[in-house]
């Protein structure tokens, strides 16, 4: 049985490390393992999926942790939303590990493709952990 790497086998993992690491082409990666380029193909855009499969799994997961979901609507100004986050706390007795700077930094890194300008366009939502910290998640 070959060696796996989380969702990875280890064939992946070269292939990812090759292409990644070393900007190597899939054609220099095929010929230095002695392969077509389009198994490298293959084995780049299984690999890409199990990665993908991953971190769908580890969102679930941590939604699973969340003692609160905050949803966040389109049409929501930035500056609203660390009152939304503090009030949901606030009602579950939760000290948040947050402050304004840390909440917009994260909406602005998480949730690109939700904001424009100072608005929410496409809704998210924020998870509140028992521990204080929060996580921007897309709304499933």
């Amino acid at each position: 049985m070959p060696k796996r790497y989380g969702f990875l086998t280890e064939l992946q993992l070269k292939v990812l490390t090759l292409k990644l690491k070393n900007g190597l082409t899939q054609e220099e990666i095929a010929k230095l393992l002695n392969t077509t380029r389009e198994n490298i193909a293959i084995i780049e855009r299984r690999a890409k999926r199990n990665v993908q499969l991953a971190m769908e799994t580890v969102m679930y997961y941590n939604r699973l942790r969340a003692i609160a979901e905050v949803e966040v609507k389109p049409g929501t100004h930035l500056v609203e939303i660390p009152k939304l986050i503090i009030d949901a706390g606030d009602k579950l007795n939760v000290k948040l590990k947050v402050n304004f700077t840390k909440v917009y930094d994260e909406i602005k890194f998480r949730a690109r493709g939700c904001v424009e300008g100072v608005r929410v366009v496409k809704p998210f939502v924020i998870a509140i952990y028992r521990d204080g910290e929060i996580e921007i998640m897309p709304k499933k």
